[in-house]
């Protein structure tokens, strides 16, 4: 099991490499940049300016210098925020894993308990107004339900605030500021949620159909077990293994998902500054963006190659 680690991180290098190269160049070749979407700027000042920030060497040579500086943590300066990319991302980067993170758990939760509960019960009224009402949340772009939820929660029943972290000049401390917090982040992380549950919640479900009519599953039942402990302990870690492949998407999905969500609920976030980057072309944040996307990806894979082998022990990984 070590040796696999081990090796399946060796494998993460070229891997990143390959995303590197890919990511650099495909920004690069995107016509016009922050200084040229200054109209404020002479020829001459815009030249001086792509001069000092390097913008007017080759692109091959640009490449390396980017990857030389990323190998040790320097993703570019933002000309936009005027600061480093990697302080930028740093600073938002733990608001958008603090919504990725709740709803990521909180998804699921929600979609083992309603998929087994939906396969156990079959075709039940049950199985039929859960079917519903989980296309139905995936058929709604996550704008709209959060509109929805703001105009409902925030406007209408003043429940919750509209948008952002905290309150409007506030100096709360200690259990107050993280209230202020979680009641900021209520409805983000419930339209987060409401999108990924539908597709996962519907894996479960035919993931525990196949399961339970396995001849493992009809011993168990056969020893005289309860039918708790049949379907908890025996069917359902047989049903988690497909589901184990899509852990290593979520990771990038809830991060590269939530950029129009923190956007409507002014939350700030890495996906609230994406936006504001493509509005003015600060390439050079959109880089350092996707090439944290390409690292959750990579490691969300590596996180469920492990997971496999706990969750089955019959599994050697060598």
């Amino acid at each position: 099991m070590r040796h696999y680690m081990v090796k399946r991180i060796l494998h993460l290098i070229p891997t990143l490499i390959g995303a590197s190269l890919l990511i650099f160049f495909v920004f690069a070749l995107a016509p016009g940049d922050y200084i040229d979407s200054d109209v404020t700027l002479t020829p001459e000042r815009a030249a001086e300016l792509k001069a000092i920030y390097g913008l007017d060497k080759p692109m091959l040579q640009r490449y390396f210098i980017w990857l030389g500086n990323a190998l040790h943590g320097d993703f570019g300066y933002s000309l936009q925020y005027q600061q480093p990319v990697m302080a930028l991302l740093k600073e938002y980067v733990v608001n958008s894993f603090l919504i990725a993170s709740v709803s990521l758990v909180l998804t699921w939760i929600i979609a083992v308990f309603i998929g087994v509960f939906s396969a156990v019960r079959q075709y039940s009224w049950y199985d039929s107004l859960i079917t519903l009402a989980v296309f139905g949340a995936m058929s709604f772009p996550s704008f709209f339900i959060g509109l929805l939820m703001i105009k409902w929660f925030a406007v209408d029943l003043g429940w919750l605030p509209i948008g952002g972290i905290l309150d409007t000049g506030s100096q709360t401390t200690g259990w107050a500021r993280i209230w202020e917090v979680a009641r900021h982040m209520i409805l983000p992380a419930t339209v987060l949620t409401m999108l990924s549950v539908g597709s996962l919640t519907r894996h479960f479900r035919a993931n525990m159909m196949d399961v339970i009519k396995q001849d493992f599953v009809r011993t168990a039942r056969a020893k005289g077990l309860k039918e708790r402990a049949v379907i908890y302990k025996h069917a359902l870690r047989n049903a988690l293994l497909p589901a184990i492949t899509l852990l290593g998407l979520e990771l990038p999905g809830l991060f590269s998902g939530a950029i129009i969500t923190e956007r409507i609920f002014t939350w700030p976030g890495v996906g609230y500054i994406h936006m504001e980057a493509i509005s003015n072309r600060d390439y050079t944040v959109l880089m350092g963006f996707t090439m944290f996307l390409a690292l959750l990806t990579v490691v969300g894979n590596l996180l469920a190659d492990w997971l496999y082998a706990v969750a089955d022990p019959r599994i050697r990984l060598k």
